[in-house]
């Protein structure tokens, strides 16, 4: 590929695409910018968008905008709230800022503009053939349909992947203000209800809310017509979600902004590009909202795409090199956050059964620890690691891991066992030499979540089951699944659940009643 940078062209006036623009036009100020936006300048999709502090600091490091705006328009918070049965249950020390992405998108765009870039809105990008042709660059940030991906599949694969979730999503705000990052349960009679709700202004709060499908069919949402062109919301769904939190909303309406029912699709990209074609964020990759990471993601490669480009414009890299570069250095922060998206995106497929089956604080504990372990939630959160601690000692009189458990009719001293395994059944010890034996199930190494519906086939009718394997994800699953749902007593093993810290976390989460690893002589 020609070194030349002197035309760019960008498909995509969304948060990545306007500041790899204004990035580009400020460190190659001799290069011709283009951005093509088919939306009108005033269009905007959907509501807030989230960062970490942790996230906030690297942006800034490259350009001051989002910060600015999140100074003058934005919101900040430290803690997060679970919201079920009447109680609240807190995890401070997660500095996160919020902001109407309306008011991002503004200030993007004026310095994109500022700094040269020649942002052309209600226009639709040439055929992908056509840019090839006239720009010595063309980067695809037309978020998750990008048609300039779509147009390079055409022509060959590009290893693309989508998982569809099975919940069922809506994105509303909503007129009142919530305090920070609130996680909000409700049950009626068709199922379970939970909402997501952050402050993105003075005057909005994003509310999205997400259910079961069963739940959606039962409560009659699925009237609303997805075909017709975006921009009408789904009325019914509105005020019906307005009933169901009404409390929670203390009288306040819903918001909607094409606001339909959807599932969330995670995007896996093996090639992010061909010749002098390039992708960056939602066209390439995807991780569910929970993780609050599309915006991020996006911004964040443009950050390291404009590096690269930089790089080239100083003769310091080859085009292609500095592309090839910009794929391999923005992939790893990507499959962080996506490896981070998987637990997250399971809770909230099986949110419900948590919250019907967990008494409150174990609930709010399951869900802060989906990610994280007691440890460091008590660096974080003292005060939430002691609450949660003490729940399980008024209950039981003792810690977690040092609480005698009856498996198989023999009493077991403290949760943390040792065991040998021999066709199928497992022998547990305690470490006072007593013993129990009970069935083994072991999860296969490429199980996956979708696989623990028939793995329920081979669960016992009552009593105690181990359950082993190496994917962790299905492992827990297939635990919580027994223990919730057929009230077995759960010992889950492997040696990355048989230290303290991730014993004392599974147990005081509600997802196992014991812990066990191998001593060495299984057959």
């Amino acid at each position: 590929m020609s070194a030349s940078l002197s035309r760019i062209a960008i498909v995509g006036a969304g948060p990545g695409g306007l500041l790899l623009a204004s990035l580009i036009a400020q460190s190659i100020p001799q290069a011709e910018v283009t951005v093509f936006e088919r939306n009108r300048k005033e269009d905007v999709f959907g509501f807030g968008v989230v960062f970490s502090d942790a996230t906030l600091r690297k942006i800034d490091e490259a350009d001051s905008t989002l910060r600015s705006a999140l100074t003058e328009a934005g919101t900040h918070w430290d803690r997060i709230e679970v919201w079920s049965k009447g109680e609240r249950h807190g995890f401070s020390g997660n500095g996160m800022s919020a902001i109407h992405r309306k008011a991002l998108l503004r200030r993007l765009q004026q310095s994109a503009e500022s700094a040269g870039a020649d942002v052309r809105y209600a226009t639709a990008a040439p055929p992908l053939h056509e840019l090839r042709a006239s720009y010595d660059l063309v980067v695809g940030a037309d978020g998750t349909n990008s048609t300039t991906r779509q147009q390079l599949e055409a022509q060959a694969p590009l290893g693309h992947s989508i998982e569809t979730a099975t919940a069922k999503f809506i994105w509303f705000a909503t007129t009142h203000l919530f305090d920070g990052l609130t996680f909000i349960h409700r049950v009626t009679g068709p199922g379970n209800f939970a909402a997501h709700a952050y402050p993105i202004s003075d005057e909005l709060s994003t509310f999205i809310v997400e259910t079961d499908e069963d739940t959606f069919a039962r409560a009659d949402l699925d009237t609303f017509d997805v075909s017709q062109p975006p921009g009408p919301s789904d009325e019914y769904t509105q005020h019906y979600l307005e009933w169901v939190f009404r409390d929670d909303l203390q009288g306040a309406e819903l918001v909607g902004n094409n606001s339909r029912w959807g599932n969330f699709r995670t995007r896996r990209t093996e090639n992010w590009g061909r010749d002098n074609v390039v992708l960056l964020g939602d066209a390439v990759h995807t991780a569910h909202f929970s993780v609050g990471s599309g915006t991020k993601m996006a911004m964040e490669d443009a950050i390291e795409l404009a590096a690269q480009l930089t790089a080239v414009s100083k003769s310091e890299k080859d085009v292609d090199i500095a592309l090839s570069d910009y794929v391999a250095n923005a992939r790893i922060p990507v499959n962080k956050v996506q490896t981070a998206a998987v637990p997250s995106l399971s809770w909230w497929e099986h949110f419900g059964l948590y919250q019907r089956s967990l008494a409150p604080t174990t609930f709010a504990f399951h869900f802060f620890s989906r990610s994280i372990g007691i440890d460091k939630i008590a660096q974080r959160d003292p005060q939430l690691a002691t609450e949660v601690r003490d729940d399980w000692q008024r209950r039981h009189g003792t810690s977690a891991v040092d609480t005698p458990i009856e498996i198989a009719g023999v009493d077991l001293a403290g949760r943390m066992l040792e065991m040998t395994v021999t066709a199928g059944v497992a022998t547990l010890h305690d470490r006072h030499g007593a013993s129990a034996i009970t069935p083994c199930i072991e999860v296969s190494a490429d199980a996956v979540a979708a696989d623990v519906d028939d793995l329920m086939d081979l669960l016992p009718s009552d009593g105690a089951v181990v359950i082993d394997g190496p994917p962790i994800l299905a492992r827990q699953l297939l635990a919580e699944q027994a223990r919730l749902t057929r009230g077995l007593t759960v010992v889950l093993a492997g040696d990355d659940v048989a230290n303290p810290v991730a014993a004392e976390t599974m147990i005081l989460a509600g997802r196992a009643d014991a812990t066990a690893v191998e001593n060495g002589d299984d057959q």
